[in-house]
């Protein structure tokens, strides 16, 4: 027992100073949001950014980790409180048959803009996945599919710098771009859903809008992020690895996502029987108030995570490629909303 304490101590040690550095500016958003009824995300983001040298700070490194992972998934997760059935029900198939055309077509655009700018196809197939799916996250599974090369690590850590430095721009731009093009509740956290990479961003892009937008935006994008297994599955086949099958146990499956799914079915159940309603309330409303404070912890380690010295370091062919396949998603994604709209 003494040793199970101590070992807990230890690790609260080590995370403490990062994962209390993110609170502070959690609690900072908040005040600002409530005091200038500005975007309590974008608030929690910008002042992460700000406070980047913490990252640099040995002892804050394992917290900010931490916070931007495991208290994302946490918050992430507690979501399917807010959300029922019947909402992702009424979102109906032609979301998902946008967001299977628009992973396969950005993954192939990749392909053939990284062999055009002299890259191996590889580094397209890397930077596509990561796109299209669900970027850091995607980029680190498809790396492990892919076979071994001596600049693999290194696509690898261009990818997930750049394609963080996109969804980062994504969260601030594209819900005005949303109100740009004129879209509705529905088409908003569609469109945010479908184009933003990390789920962090998908997050504080939705719920910066509203609660219905981020509701709609966080159902399309689990749905983009359970893609990951099938994709790094086909790309282990297809370059032929010996033990594949041993390999997929190995995958890293979204298990944050399919508990969301689980309490959004709770919720929905729950929800639906008056006898238990009223005591299901009470319990409810501490967990979606943990789900916010989880996200925007996440969010304001995210900020401190971001480094612009190391976005400034990119080559411009590595920049193209990530952006190209950011504008590819982007463009058809607008384009299917504009026609069903």
């Amino acid at each position: 027992m003494v040793g199970v304490r101590a070992a807990r101590l230890a690790e609260l040690t080590k995370v403490g100073p990062g994962l209390l550095a993110s609170l502070v500016i959690a609690a900072a958003a908040a005040f600002l949001a409530d005091h200038y009824a500005g975007p309590v995300m974008l608030f929690a983001l910008l002042l992460g950014m700000a406070m980047n040298f913490l990252s640099e700070v040995d002892r804050c490194k394992a917290g900010i980790s931490f916070a931007s992972r495991t208290v994302l998934r946490l918050g992430v997760a507690l979501l399917g409180f807010r959300i029922t059935l019947r909402e992702v029900a009424a979102l109906g198939w032609q979301p998902v048959v946008l967001v299977i055309a628009v992973v396969t077509l950005t993954i192939l655009i990749s392909i053939w803009a990284a062999k055009a700018l002299g890259f191996k196809p590889e580094f397209g197939l890397l930077s596509g996945g990561a796109t299209a799916i669900c970027g850091a996250s995607a980029a680190m599974a498809i790396s492990a599919a892919l076979p071994p090369h001596e600049r693999k690590e290194r696509a690898t850590g261009f990818t997930i710098i750049g394609v963080s430095t996109l969804s980062t721009v994504a969260m601030i731009l594209y819900p005005a771009i949303s109100k740009l093009f004129g879209f509705d509740d529905n088409h908003a956290g569609i469109f945010i859903g479908a184009t933003v990479h990390d789920v962090a961003q998908v997050v504080g892009a939705g719920y910066a809008v509203s609660e219905p937008v981020g509701n709609t935006a966080v159902i399309v994008k689990l749905f983009r992020v359970f893609l990951l297994l099938p994709m790094v599955l086909a790309i282990g086949w297809f370059f032929a690895r010996r033990a594949v099958a041993a390999d997929a146990a190995k995958i890293p499956f979204p298990m944050f996502a399919l508990v969301f799914v689980l309490l959004c079915a709770a919720n929905s159940i729950a929800l639906s029987i008056p006898a238990i309603a009223p005591a299901y309330a009470l319990i409810k409303a501490p967990l979606v108030e943990a789900s916010t404070w989880g996200l925007l912890i996440a969010i304001g380690a995210l900020g401190l995570g971001t480094s612009l010295p190391a976005i400034a370091a990119l080559g411009w062919r590595h920049v193209a490629t990530v952006t190209g396949t950011t504008v590819v998603i982007l463009a058809v994604v607008t384009a299917g909303l504009m026609l069903v709209q």
